[in-house]
């Protein structure tokens, strides 16, 4: 079930009224309810949907035994506090907080519900019933990279990116690593929409780096299929991540990086279920099973699909990450010498961007 705002509080006071009058089903005949929030729609692709799909997949593993709600276009602050207080009131045991901004009111509602497990997206804290998830995007991009760089004529890439958060400038920065890779003259440019959700400043985004010459462009975190229409429209190769749109670019798209939380979602259910839930810190990629890159353009030649492949047998070992020596920072600084590796503490709160990404972050 997937509501907006007025419609999730107006369930919410029903529910409250049943209760009232005696008419809640006994609590050993009902599902694990679990609420998933998000600020961006539940369509049919993106973020929100690779959420909600992750969801969906457990519950049909399960035989149906989850009650899930789905309540979407919630804005990050005292809007979505508000509405993860009254999916707890209305019985849902876990809460999914779908979103980096809603760190800090879901950090409250775990504390003041304790039997509740709370499940954040991104971020960096953890309580008892907290946990957070990130998906180790990067390791996608770097793939990616390497996929744009051997299609590119202008050597020029280009990336319409939401908001400078650590996790979308790893993305960015294995982005332009992954096709140093393999030309290292090529340059990378970004355009940064702050915004989750904003198909018509995606696409002028866009525009205005095709216009500057980008000849394959990223779209990092859009959650519409804004940014891979247009570049289907303009001739230019294009990729995304979480959820696949390749029926927007019939014949520019490069491929997509996508998330399958069902792997996650389900150990974490499992565990609430067992009444074993602790909460943890989860960055999960390629070895995870929930990084996956596919829908591989044909366009792609048998010499880089092998190498792409052997890249990322690379990076599920270990034996060759995304970020691997030497990094250099944009402004020359290394960060990792040849032979070393860059650590989940160097990057988890990445502030920089690697050398020949030309466009500077912002203040």
């Amino acid at each position: 079930m997937t509501l907006n705002r007025r419609d999730f509080l107006g369930a919410a006071a029903a529910t409250s009224v049943l209760a009232g009058l005696g008419l809640t089903r006994a609590t050993a005949a009902e599902p694990l309810n679990i609420a998933l929030i998000t600020p961006s729609p539940i369509a049919d692709v993106g973020w929100s949907r690779s959420l909600a799909t992750g969801l969906e997949e457990v519950n049909k593993e399960l035989g149906g035994a989850l009650k899930l709600t789905f309540i979407d276009k919630i804005n990050e602050g005292p809007d979505a506090d508000r509405i993860m207080e009254k999916a707890v009131a209305d019985g849902n045991k876990i809460v999914i907080a779908g979103s980096f901004g809603y760190m800090n009111g879901a950090m409250q509602l775990a504390r003041r519900h304790p039997d509740v497990a709370v499940l954040h997206a991104s971020g960096f804290k953890t309580l008892p019933n907290f946990s957070n998830f990130t998906a180790r995007n990067y390791e996608g991009t770097y793939l990616m990279g390497m996929a744009a760089a051997s299609v590119t004529k202008s050597k020029k890439l280009g990336v319409v990116g939401a908001f400078p958060i650590p996790e979308l400038l790893a993305s960015n920065s294995a982005f332009a690593l992954g096709a140093q890779a393999i030309d290292p003259t090529i340059e990378v440019s970004v355009v940064w929409v702050n915004s989750w959700f904003d198909p018509a400043k995606e696409q002028d985004s866009a525009k205005a780096l095709i216009a500057q010459g980008c000849d394959v462009v990223f779209s990092n975190a859009q959650d519409t299929p804004s940014v891979v229409a247009l570049c289907e429209k303009e001739g230019v190769y294009t990729f995304n991540l979480n959820s696949t749109m390749k029926k927007y670019a019939p014949t520019k798209y490069l491929g997509v990086v996508l998330t399958d939380w069902a792997p996650y979602f389900k150990r974490e259910i499992d565990a609430k279920i067992a009444g074993t839930f602790e909460g943890t810190a989860n960055w999960l990629g390629i070895k995870d099973g929930v990084i996956k890159c596919v829908d591989w353009s044909a366009d792609l030649s048998a010499e880089i699909v092998e190498k792409i492949k052997a890249a990322e047998a690379a990076i599920a070992d270990g034996s060759h990450p995304p970020f691997a020596g030497p990094v250099i920072k944009d402004d020359g600084t290394e960060l990792a010498a040849a032979g070393t590796n860059m650590t989940d503490e160097q990057l988890w709160p990445m502030d920089w961007q690697v050398k020949g990404i030309v466009t500077p972050l912002p203040k």
